[in-house]
């Protein structure tokens, strides 16, 4: 599986997850169910049932402070897109802009991403950005 669908899987899920307590979640909600229709439509109905339940646990979640648990829906919710994407790989640009019809900041979410890891020791410096660094050492 490529690269960029693995990212968009990704951040679709936490979009999906995150939308699902703000006023966008109605229509989140109908595009997704109505992309699982296009791409499985014999799971489009259990999706949907799948997304409240989602939703009810996640907002319970916030309630009572667990992060934990808002941490494992939005990973559960990657894993579910990831795999529509691997059978459907046609549907990504759909996916994109049903989020982004949700939250205009979701079309560069994920654009820039940057994993890093450093290790000093002794006297050792490190220094990373993920964008622009200046330093200026005197």
């Amino acid at each position: 599986m490529e690269a960029q669908l693995v990212e968009l899987a990704r951040t679709a899920g936490l979009a999906v997850v995150t939308l699902m307590a703000t006023d966008a979640w109605e229509r989140t909600r109908d595009g997704v169910v109505a992309l699982w229709r296009r791409a499985s439509p014999s799971r489009a109905e259990g999706v949907e049932a799948e997304l409240e339940a989602t939703r009810d646990d996640l907002l319970a979640a916030r309630e009572g402070g667990d992060d934990l648990t808002e941490q494992e829906l939005r990973e559960e919710w990657t894993g579910r897109l990831r795999r529509l994407l691997r059978e459907q790989p046609e549907i990504a640009d759909e996916l994109r802009r049903i989020l982004t019809e949700a939250d205009p900041g979701f079309e560069t979410a994920g654009a820039g991403t940057v994993h890093m890891r450093a290790e000093a020791s002794g006297s050792g410096r490190v220094y990373q950005a993920g964008r622009d660094q200046h330093i200026t050492e005197r």
